[in-house]
């Protein structure tokens, strides 16, 4: 029964009218055709009383007078009329004395319901068969006494037809009205459903493409309630692209925000697996987006870091308590002594029934951070050594000079043997020694802020002299190729300290000894453009040397191969101090092992710096960019 409900307003307008059409015709055709029928008997009971009336009335002269055969011409004259089927008189014992039919004269063929009116009547009596016909009979007198009774048949067959007739006109006028009605509303229906097809369209377009709003607004072309209903639509769809310009604003600067803040955002469902990250941390972790979604934490993570993190998620789907501050190590696979950090805090996100759909993390990697900390401190623990070496330099150096007086007044003994003098001599070399190197030391402590015009080879030589017992105790020979009086213009204090760093490095390689340590300094001409003149400076040993991997990474803030002693700033600051002088470097190095030499040939590592000879203005430009940039 549903599938043949109609399934448009126009079809189900259309369909209720023609069925209360058809309810009404209904009830009107069984009132009329009742109404009708009882009219109709009426007036075939008034019509029977009448001529039977009549009948009977001119029926008793005739028999009184015994004229048959006028009375016989009097009952067949009545077949003229189309309402009378058949007519006869008969007596009171149910003899037919004339009839419409003559055979039927002279016989008795009244119904067992006729007989029973055989009896005195004093008028018409209208009575019915069993076959619902009508019939009439009416008393025949004569001289007041009656004489026979007079019998008429309707004939029903020409207002039956007339009943079928009026019938016909009613249907037909109905069904003319219910077409008319019918158009009528189609019409009307139109008129309302046009406007809501193009709803329905509109309605089905932004389901499609959300976006697609180029149909609107809609065209109002009526004053009815589907205008209102346009108009109302229209406004809808103005507030919600209206509402989603807005929203698509947002979450342009959410999503710039979140793609491009510097620190690392991650999501996390129920199952620990990232749904979503940012730029900065797939960066972090040196992967794509990509390859982020869907993992879960202990894939992207050590295990020692791995399992915290998912403990503080899945206390935070529990509970919907965010984790503030939650500290994560690990050390690098295949890097021993490498720790990498994470501070993470951990918040839940709601959706509108309140419960937590997902977890969202705040992470950074605190890796550089801790290990500024660490080189923090060591690097105040060497400040602090350098100012406890600086201060007990300048203590020494006092009784120093008197020590070398004493000896120089003693040397000026005449009574002194040969072999007192060589000592003293000996102890006066010595004393000198010593006091250079409180000398050096005290130079390393109290450097000049302003560039200066310095000797490179006395500036290299003054480093040697504090690595003199290290290179004694190592076994290194050491070999000076000097070009002499070379000059430069540049910080003094930071090319001792960039000499220092060169030559320690290179002792450090060279352990447990012996090995050969070259220093080259002379004149020379720029790798990269031969017009600019400069100084080139070359630190060689024959140490370890180095990996490709380490060689590319050397100098990085905080790498370091020392392990333990090291804090991986030493190169990184040389690397400042030679960028600082427009300075430019090259390294050759070969691994002690090498997968392609086995260990056959030579190693070592050669340290080339060149040092363009510049003027005052350029270094000190240079010295205030790089003092920007560290801050």
């Amino acid at each position: 029964m549903a599938s043949l409900r109609p399934r448009t307003i126009r079809g189900q307008l259309i369909a209720s009218l023609v069925l209360f059409e058809l309810l009404v015709l209904a009830v009107f055709a069984v009132f009329l055709v009742h109404e009708q029928q009882n009219e109709l008997q009426q007036r075939v009971d008034r019509r029977l009383e009448y001529q039977g009336s009549q009948l009977a009335l001119q029926a008793g002269p005739l028999l009184a007078e015994n004229k048959t055969e006028v009375l016989q011409g009097l009952v067949n004259s009545l077949l003229q009329f189309s309402s009378i089927g058949s007519v006869q008189i008969t007596d009171l014992q149910g003899m037919t004395l004339v009839g419409t039919d003559p055979a039927m004269k002279g016989t008795l063929n009244l119904t067992s319901v006729e007989r029973n009116y055989l009896r005195s009547l004093d008028k018409p009596t209208l009575f019915t068969l069993k076959d619902n016909l009508r019939e009439i009979v009416a008393p025949v007198k004569v001289n007041g006494q009656l004489r026979a009774l007079a019998w008429i048949y309707p004939n029903e067959e020409a207002d039956r037809l007339q009943l079928h007739s009026l019938l016909r006109i009613t249907l037909v006028s109905a069904f003319a009205a219910i077409l008319g009605c019918t158009l009528l509303a189609t019409l009307m229906a139109r008129t309302i459903t046009k406007p809501l097809n193009v709803l329905t369209q509109a309605t089905r377009q932004i389901v499609r493409d959300p976006e697609d709003t180029s149909s609107f607004p809609l065209q109002v072309s009526s004053a009815n309630e589907a205008a209102d209903l346009t108009m109302a639509f229209n406004m809808m769809v103005a507030s919600i692209e209206e509402q989603r310009a807005g929203l698509n604003d947002t979450l342009a600067l959410l999503d710039s925000m979140l793609a491009n803040a510097p620190i690392g955002f991650a999501f996390f469902d129920r199952k620990f697996r990232f749904v979503r990250v940012n730029q900065f941390f797939a960066s972090m972790n040196q992967s794509s987006i990509s390859r982020h979604l869907g993992r879960t934490v202990f894939e992207l993570f050590p295990d020692s870091a791995a399992v915290p993190l998912q403990h503080a998620i899945d206390s935070v789907f529990e509970s919907g308590t965010a984790v503030q501050d939650l500290e994560l190590t690990a050390e690098l696979d295949g890097q021993p002594g490498r720790v990498r950090s994470w501070l993470v805090n951990i918040y839940p996100v709601h959706t509108s029934s309140n419960a937590v759909r997902w977890v969202g993390a705040v992470i950074v990697d605190t890796t550089q951070r801790r290990n500024s900390e660490d080189a923090l401190r060591k690097t105040e623990k060497l400040a602090a050594a350098g100012r406890l070496a600086a201060s007990i330099a300048h203590e020494i150096n006092n009784p120093l000079e008197a020590v070398t007086n004493l000896l120089y007044l003693i040397r000026l003994q005449d009574s002194l043997s040969l072999d007192t003098s060589r000592y003293v001599e000996l102890a006066q070399h010595e004393v000198a020694r010593v006091s250079e190197i409180a000398q050096q030391t005290l130079r390393f402590y109290r450097q000049s802020t302003l560039p200066i015009t310095a000797k490179v080879c006395e500036l290299m030589d003054s480093v040697l002299t504090l690595h003199q017992g290290r290179v004694n105790s190592l076994q290194v020979e050491v070999q000076r190729f000097y070009e002499p009086d070379v000059e430069l213009f540049c910080f003094a204090g930071e090319l001792r300290q960039l000499f220092a760093n060169l030559i320690g490095n290179a002792l450090d390689a060279m352990m447990p000894g012996p090995g050969h340590l070259a220093l080259s300094i002379r004149r020379s001409r720029s790798w990269d453009d031969p017009g600019v003149e400069g100084v080139r400076i070359s630190v060689m040993d024959t140490g370890s040397g180095m990996t490709g991997e380490v060689r590319s990474r050397i100098f990085e803030p905080f790498f370091t191969t020392k392990e333990a002693t090291g804090t991986g700033l030493g190169l990184w600051v040389s690397a400042e101090i030679v960028g600082k002088h427009h300075g430019t470097i090259r390294i050759r190095s070969r691994a002690a092992v090498d997968s392609q030499n086995n260990g056959n040939l030579r190693s070592g590592t050669v340290f080339m710096i060149f040092f363009p000879l510049v003027r005052g203005e350029e270094i000190r430009a240079g010295s205030l960019q790089a003092n920007s940039q560290s801050v």
